[in-house]
């Protein structure tokens, strides 16, 4: 099968620190890979990577996008090519509406691809029916972005720029955090309307519960900042009954 994503050896520092060393990771087209591991294990670190966040430093190795070099891209580029980051903590912009927001992002998008513009009805037509999906209020959408959402809220704000933008490769960085038992299984259903043949998902997270939900392809555990463990989703629940002390000590 053909990798959408394919990590080869990947090293990263940030200032005089090694987060990441010889990471190695195929992501096929259409299939939903999870990264799980412990606290400082550099799986935010992977993503943040992936999407181009300033302050990461490559020190060697390489990712390929459709086998395209993606770390030779500038973030805005990377979004063009389809690559998407749903954010642990989703940042609050004052004085944007969520709606001025979305329909800014998918433009330039579609302007940078070539692509024409969607036009403002059209536009309103398909946020209407993907926030309706995630049983998002309309209404919601036309405050400040993210400003006064709840944790579940922001969550489900991320999810609907995903269905929005429509992204090739969605990174989803600990959406599970913050989420009770029923945003996460509202959430998660927006994941899981998303799936496509020609769409792959990276989730990453901690714990089980959110891939009771979201059941991945592979399951891969990063451990001193590299994959050191990788299965079915049958490792996801090794993992919560034994926790991640041996894959710690393999890494080390």
């Amino acid at each position: 099968m053909t990798a959408l994503l394919e990590v080869r050896n990947l090293s990263a520092r940030v200032a005089d620190t090694q987060i990441l060393s010889n990471l190695s990771l195929s992501l096929p087209a259409g299939e939903v890979h999870a990264i799980m591991g412990p606290n400082g294990a550099g799986k935010s670190t992977l993503s943040h990577v992936l999407t181009g966040k300033p302050g990461y430093e490559v020190t060697g190795g390489e990712a390929r996008l459709d086998d395209q070099d993606l770390l030779a891209l500038e973030p805005e580029a990377r979004a063009s090519r389809g690559v998407f980051l749903s954010f642990q903590y989703p940042v609050e912009i004052p004085g944007v509406p969520a709606l001025t927001f979305l329909r800014t992002a998918l433009n330039a998008q579609k302007k940078a691809r070539g692509e024409a513009e969607v036009s403002a009805p059209d536009f309103l037509k398909l946020v209407r029916a993907k926030a309706a999906g995630l049983k998002m209020d309309f209404d919601m959408l036309k405050r400040a972005l993210n400003v006064g959402f709840s944790g579940g809220e922001k969550k489900r704000m991320e999810i609907l720029q995903m269905a929005v933008l429509a992204p090739r490769l969605a990174i989803l960085d600990e959406t599970d955090s913050g989420l009770d038992i029923d945003a996460l299984r509202i959430v998660a259903e927006g994941v899981n309307a998303l799936r496509a043949p020609d769409r792959s998902m990276l989730v990453i997270t901690h714990y089980q519960r959110l891939l009771d939900y979201i059941r991945p392809d592979r399951v891969h555990v990063l451990a001193g900042g590299r994959i050191v463990a990788s299965g079915g989703p049958e490792l996801a629940l090794d993992l919560e009954r034994e926790g991640y002390d041996r894959f710690v000590d393999l890494a080390a």
